[in-house]
């Protein structure tokens, strides 16, 4: 049984929580020189500094006590080895072998998953290429430069964030787009944009059966078909789905279908055929990359002593943060343009993973789980949500990121921005003490009485923690690296608090209920029972619709 009153490493972590509140960083900073060395982990060319966040070696030991408890090691193993830790699907999780680059066998009910993986990622190259080179042509014979992914959740997050963060080495014909949302504007804004004879949409659906996505689709068939005529669905669409039978029916030919498996959640799937408008957009090549970068750090979290593992140290901060000093947030802020949609492909990793209340021996939780992450590109935000980062009331722990070489390097850009995200690290953690504040007013000629109004105003609390991410270019292998250590920080968080990270019941209930409204709103239905709240808003909007 796990709970926070229960856990024998949990216990020794209050007693250690009890005597560490109301330190503050700045003196441990000032008690050891080479804090800064010490709290660093690099892995090739990431280097991780948490040493700004408050935790000292006894904080750390307790933690990693704790890992040790929660059997973290056996279940890194029972992950790797295709073991079905996703107890209520039974399923196994194995994102890990779409990026097996030392190809070792990996099982599942007693059968080696790594040929048909290796298939598929064969398939993937073949038709990715035969896209970008021009063999592989629309109906008219015309090369396809606009490639539309229609999909939803892991099915669009993943692909976008890659291919944005990727942009750089996109081919200079090709052009991406993404439709995801419902909302039909989504839909209508691309195809105002893109030309029939030059686009190919790419399907992703593993069930083919997802109603955002397959109504996106009907959508664009038929606007392709208004253009070009039935036959010219073959040539203009192809399927990332398992449903050969629903994907006929569309007009699709099943040599373009590209199948993934029940082992592989819709969050962690852009390392398999979620991933073709990756490699058709940036090259096979740039993919393997992108997968090679994923598997360096598969084999640092699966190997490395957890006093070096990156992604358990991260783990194990957010632990202390969340369960002990109550902080149930916080953010990601990368500061690199490319990066700038990386804190939304997270919130749902982590919080479709780990916002969970029932533990996986089927009882509910006495102690917090996911936390709520949010974030966004800097230093856009820094003039936008950072005030309440250096002077609200809410501790926001943060991760942020940077390149050291930007792909851009014009003028002196890049070493403002860099600047910028060392100097915020540093001032969340220094602060500025009210006497510091007078002093400052008082050298700019401020009168007594001015500097006694405004030195509140002008002081900072500091003690606030952040993590930072140095990477010393946004490319493929990096991107592979950091996207899989943040799967591994959020898997062991699971692993911890004892729950599933990767079934996700919370979504359906409120797709169910709508599907329940639809025919109300199209009038082919009456009088269901609804809450009063839900009814009158049902005939507040029809009545506004007629």
């Amino acid at each position: 049984m796990f709970g926070k009153t229960t856990t024998k490493a949990w216990k020794q972590l209050e007693k250690v929580f009890k005597h560490f509140d109301g330190t503050e960083m700045n003196d441990l900073f000032a008690a050891d020189p080479k804090r800064g060395e010490r709290y660093t982990e690099q892995l090739e060319n990431m280097l991780v500094d948490y040493s700004k966040n408050r935790i000292d070696d006894n904080v750390m030991g307790a933690l990693f006590e704790l890992a040790r408890e929660r059997g973290l090691k056996e279940k890194i193993n029972d992950m790797f080895g295709g073991k079905k830790i996703n107890t209520t699907e039974n399923r196994a999780v194995l994102h890990i072998a779409l990026r097996n680059r030392g190809n070792s066998p990996i099982y599942v009910d007693g059968r080696d998953v790594m040929p048909q993986i290796n298939a598929t990622l064969e398939k993937i190259k073949d038709f990715s290429e035969a896209v970008r080179l021009g063999r592989f042509t629309g109906y008219t014979g015309k090369k396809l430069t606009n490639i539309v992914n229609i999909g939803i959740g892991g099915s669009d997050l993943g692909p976008f964030m890659a291919c944005e963060a990727l942009r750089h080495y996109w081919a200079k014909d090709i052009k991406c787009w993404f439709i995801s949302n419902i909302d039909g504007t989504g839909c209508a804004e691309v195809l105002n944009k893109v030309d029939p004879e030059t686009t190919l949409f790419i399907v992703a659906s593993k069930t083919f059966t997802t109603i955002e996505t397959l109504t996106n689709a009907r959508t664009c068939r038929k606007w392709l078909v208004d253009a070009l005529g039935e036959h010219a669905v073959a040539k203009h669409f192809i399927a990332l789905s398992t449903n050969k039978e629903e994907v006929e029916k569309f007009g699709i030919n099943p040599e373009n279908m590209f199948e993934f498996w029940d082992f592989v959640g819709g969050r962690y799937s852009m390392w398999s055929a979620i991933g073709m408008i990756i490699a058709i957009a940036v090259g096979f090549k740039n993919f393997e990359r992108m997968l090679e970068g994923a598997y360096a750090m598969d084999e640092h979290f699966k190997n490395s002593e957890f006093k070096h593992n990156i992604p358990v140290i991260l783990a194990l901060i957010g632990i202390w943060y969340n369960n002990f000093y109550g902080i149930h947030r916080y953010g990601v802020i990368p500061y690199d343009q490319y990066l700038q949609y990386l804190p939304a492909y997270l919130q749902q990793l982590d919080m479709e993973s780990n916002g969970k209340s029932v533990t996986s021996d089927n009882k509910y939780v006495d102690y917090a789980t996911g936390p709520v992450l949010f974030g966004g590109a800097g230093t856009n935000v820094q003039h936008s949500f950072f005030q309440l980062l250096h002077q609200g009331t809410e501790i926001v722990p943060i991760d942020l990121i940077v390149p050291a070489i930007s792909h851009n390097e014009i003028g002196t850009h890049q070493q403002i921005l860099l600047a910028n995200v060392l100097a915020q690290g540093e001032a969340l953690m220094r602060g500025k003490t009210e006497a510091t504040a007078a002093a400052e007013l008082e050298a700019a000629g401020k009168s007594q009485a001015e500097i006694a109004r405004l030195k509140k105003y002008k002081s900072f609390s500091g003690n606030r923690p952040s993590t930072t991410i140095v990477l010393k270019k946004v490319d493929p292998y990096t991107l592979g690296m950091l996207v899989a250590m943040y799967e591994h920080k959020v898997f062991t968080q699971g692993v911890i608090w004892n729950i599933n990270s990767f079934d996700q019941f919370g979504v359906e209930l409120g797709k169910k209920l709508a599907l329940n409204i639809l025919p109300e709103l199209q009038g082919t239905a009456h009088n269901v029972q609804h809450d009063s709240s839900t009814s009158n808003l049902i005939n507040h909007i029809k009545k506004i619709r007629k």
